[in-house]
């Protein structure tokens, strides 16, 4: 009778190196201080942030070898680029070309093949086949997946199951030493908490994330912000000003494309840079628009208080606003007028100090529009019509 061999498969082993046979090395940048080689990177922050704008740029940069926004000179390298939203052809590579970049060295993930036959590439379920198309390029310094939350294939707000989901991405940036950015959403709600608990879904995805970026508007000075919210690897403070606009190709007539445009350094933590942008109120100017408006409507004295609303409507100034103006200002409501029993009073507005007595009459100013009279309706700037029936007569403790 011939012996079979059985091949007992052995246990797996752990393996320990040891510290003296290691070697320290230095974190390789592409970027210094913001994108490091072989690291995993989130970008997230506001709607409307431009924030795939903002990875193209960095795309951009790092294709033509171009400067950073901080001046430093970055090397020439590929990019690859995978997006869940956009389309290349209408949307990601017009930008890219807005912003200079070599679309020689720029590949985007069009999908996956199989025995003749393509399907949607999924970032959750084929990483071992884009590993290998990077590893053939040989050239890849940059990958961006947009949005990240689409390399989870299952509950992307459980800490475990994120990370287990972010792994095989984390691997493969490792192996090839190239950059890897993700780009995500502020969850809804969070305003003034820490920058990288805002980060939408698991805590695990700053966690993993050895850089995370954050974008945000600053309305009240009307630019855009960007900032490093978490480093492990370095600085993990400061930020840069920029700007998007919108132009059109001249190469591609009727083909139009936002772009970044960089600004000042800005100095300050995460939370102080968006705290101090996001503490404006969300109407912008709208507030210091307001201020100026009551401050020249209460210049000849104290104003009847439905007469300053009346007139607030007419200039399309929110109740909201005017109340937020009205506080700011320090603005003083006063009843004044009527008999000697108080009867007939009225609530007027004052300014800081005012000492004068209510004027007779008063004027009102001309309408925005010069077409309507005040007292029928008036017209707002998207055209409809502020009925005076929605004021409220003569009381202070009015809601605005």
């Amino acid at each position: 009778m011939t012996d079979v061999a059985i091949d007992i498969p052995q246990p797996e082993e752990v393996v320990l190196l040891r510290g003296d046979a290691l070697t320290p090395e230095p974190i390789n940048w592409l970027w210094p201080g913001w994108l490091a080689a072989g690291k995993m990177h989130i970008l997230g922050g506001q709607a409307g942030t431009g924030k795939t704008t903002l990875a193209l740029a960095l795309a951009a940069t790092l294709t033509a070898g171009g400067r950073w926004p901080d001046g430093s000179r970055s090397p020439r390298a590929d990019v690859v680029i995978w997006s869940g939203e956009d389309d290349p052809t209408d949307t990601l590579m017009p930008r890219l070309l807005a912003m200079g970049a070599d679309m020689r060295r720029v590949h985007f993930v069009a999908g996956m093949t199989a025995d003749g036959k393509r399907r949607v590439f999924d970032p959750a379920s084929d990483m071992e086949a884009l590993a290998a198309a990077l590893r053939a390029l040989g050239t890849v310094r940059l990958l961006i997946v947009d949005p990240i939350v689409s390399a989870i294939s299952t509950d992307s707000h459980k800490n475990s199951e994120t990370r287990r989901g972010l792994q095989p991405l984390v691997d493969l940036a490792a192996s090839i030493k190239c950059t890897l950015v993700g780009i995500t959403h502020f969850s809804k709600g969070t305003q003034g908490r820490e920058p990288i608990d805002r980060i939408t879904g698991s805590l695990a995805f700053a966690a993993v994330a050895r850089v995370v970026m954050v974008a945000a508007k600053d309305t009240e000075q009307d630019r855009r912000i960007l900032c490093r919210a978490k480093s492990n690897i370095g600085p993990d403070d400061g930020g840069f000003a920029y700007e998007l606009r919108q132009d059109e190709l001249a190469a591609y007539p009727g083909v139009c494309a936002s772009s970044v445009l960089w600004g000042e350094a800005i100095e300050g933590s995460a939370r102080e840079i968006l705290g101090a942008a996001e503490s404006q109120p969300e109407e912008g100017g709208a507030l210091s628009k307001a201020q100026d408006w009551l401050r020249e409507f209460l210049a000849e004295g104290p104003q009847p208080q439905r007469e300053v609303m009346s007139a607030a409507d007419a200039f399309c100034h929110s109740r909201k606003t005017l109340r937020r103006a009205k506080d700011a200002i320090g603005i003083e409501s006063r009843k004044m007028g009527g008999d000697f029993g108080g009867r007939g009073a009225k609530w007027f507005w004052c300014l800081p100090g005012e000492t004068r007595n209510p004027p007779e009459t008063h004027k009102m100013p001309k309408n925005p529009q010069g077409a309507q009279h005040w007292e029928l309706g008036t017209l707002c700037k998207d055209g409809h019509l502020v009925a005076d029936d929605a004021i409220t007569d003569d009381l202070e403790g009015i809601e605005l």
